[in-house]
């Protein structure tokens, strides 16, 4: 990997890494800003020729190198396993978690700029690190969180069409809605119709993807404001950052909520490609959709209850735990419930992963969180001991591949804390975490002409014959 060497950051850095003497040794790559550009577009716009003639090297050199047999079992099990996806952003590993250009979640704790030291990321310093691989400076996450600001108005129509909603419509319903109502502003589309080089979609999807990000809270907000809180709107605070901001707009001013929402955004804004909202994403935006058309696609895979309804489904069960049996349930009488949820036909909700095969590390960071500033929440302690609890569960009825805690099993205990009770708009708090992931990736998608997606399918009857054949 190519090290883009600064003696400030690098001073800083080092500083950190006496205090912490593991990054330094578990850190595989990190590129580090060289340029005092607070301008994130010039910034891509030097990267985005050399990562071209890569992509262009990498298809000239191994075109016709195979990257692995594809089974029936894949087939017919959702594709899971299969390599088919280019995802730049981030990159999914089965025992280590997320990485985030390279970066585990830790490691972004410890280098990503933070609204007070020794605090969450802020979440403008992953759109930096996501769009160009490199870590921001505070100077220019300030900088990107004051454009991001100055793009989040929102037109009058938008608001009217959730509107035309009824009020008990479900909270992503209403968002979704909102997000295609910001499609008619779209930059792409317009440049598509007066005839831009496909050398240049990359700049108005830039404009798009940027705007749609600052935005996104603002209508998530409203949405929450509504449903919940008689439609009394807060406007945004000028002072506060991406996450901050959004705490205040939904109603929640304190300090340790708005590091909580900081936390929170960052962490669920990527996890690589193939998941169904970032694979629906690119899937949308291969055809050349815009980013409004192909995010609001997105957003209607994250509502489905085996993706990010799931964050709801966890907190109502946990409840449904204390309703029954008590804040002040003993590891036997939950091993009990346990058994009873499972015997029933259901799932216990927070635990599992298509891919991971260890603790979500975006689990654990959530629940260091919590250690820190509410060790004695009783949902909390119930938390935790469905850890002790739920994986050898699981892991004796032998039927998934990874019974360890997922990142919706503590979300949203933090959330219910803190006063944002209401788990029925949980998803919609995913989603506005998700536009920095997918719309990274889409600038680059674009950048690098990425094709249109059209995989092959074929009928029971042809693998019927296929397998006999090659039997």
């Amino acid at each position: 990997m190519v090290f883009f060497r600064s003696v400030s950051l690098l001073t800083k850095l080092r500083n950190r890494a006496v205090q912490q003497p593991s990054l330094t040794n578990s850190v595989r790559w990190l590129q580090i800003q060289t340029s005092s550009d607070l301008d994130l577009h010039s910034q891509l716009k030097e990267l985005i020729p050399e990562q071209q003639e890569r992509l262009k090297k990498i298809k000239s050199d191994y075109g016709k190198v195979q990257l692995g047999n594809i089974t029936v079992d894949m087939v017919l099990g959702g594709m899971r396993g299969m390599t088919g996806l280019l995802w730049e952003t981030s990159l999914l590993d089965p025992d280590e978690g997320i990485r985030f250009r390279g970066l585990s979640i830790p490691e972004c704790q410890k280098v990503l700029p933070a609204a007070k030291p020794g605090g969450e990321p802020l979440p403008e310093g992953l759109l930096w690190l996501l769009l160009t691989g490199k870590v921001p400076t505070k100077e220019q996450v300030d900088s990107l969180s004051k454009e991001l600001r100055s793009r989040a108005t929102i037109p009058d129509h938008v608001y009217k069409a959730i509107d035309a909603l009824p009020v008990t419509a479900h909270p992503m319903t209403q968002f979704t809605t909102g997000v295609m109502a910001l499609q008619v502003q779209s930059e792409f589309s317009k440049a598509y119709e007066k005839g831009i080089h496909k050398s240049k979609y990359w700049e108005p999807t830039y404009e798009d993807c940027l705007s749609l990000i600052a935005q996104v809270p603002a209508v998530a907000a409203y949405v929450y404001r509504r449903i919940y809180k008689n439609g009394e709107r807060i406007p945004m605070d000028d002072s506060l950052d991406y996450g901050g901001n959004f705490a205040h707009m939904l109603g929640f001013d304190g300090p340790e909520m708005q590091e909580l929402m900081r936390l929170y955004v960052t962490i669920h804004s990527d996890h690589e490609g193939g998941n169904v909202s970032a694979h629906t994403g690119h899937l949308v935006a291969s055809a050349l959709s815009d980013p409004y058309l192909s995010f609001a696609a997105a957003l209607n895979g994250l509502a489905g209850p085996l993706h990010g309804l799931a964050n709801q489904e966890v907190l109502l069960w946990i409840k449904s735990v204390v309703d029954e049996c008590g804040e002040n349930i003993t590891k036997d009488q939950l091993k009990d419930y346990v058994w009873k949820t499972l015997n029933s036909g259901k799932v216990v909700p927070g635990f599992g992963h298509g891919v991971l095969r260890k603790t979500d590390p975006r689990y654990i960071c959530q629940r260091e969180f919590a250690l820190k500033h509410l060790p004695d929440d009783p949902l909390f302690q119930l938390v935790s001991k469905l850890y002790d609890v739920v994986p050898p569960i699981l892991t004796e009825l032998g039927k998934v591949k990874n019974p360890w805690p997922n990142v919706d099993a503590h979300s949203g205990v933090l959330l219910n804390y803190y006063g944002l009770t209401e788990a029925r708009y949980y998803t919609v708090l995913f989603g506005v975490s998700r536009a920095i992931g997918i719309c990274s990736q889409l600038i680059w998608d674009r950048a690098l002409g990425l094709a249109l997606e059209r995989p092959k399918s074929v009928t029971m009857e042809w693998l019927e014959n296929h397998c006999k054949k090659s039997a």
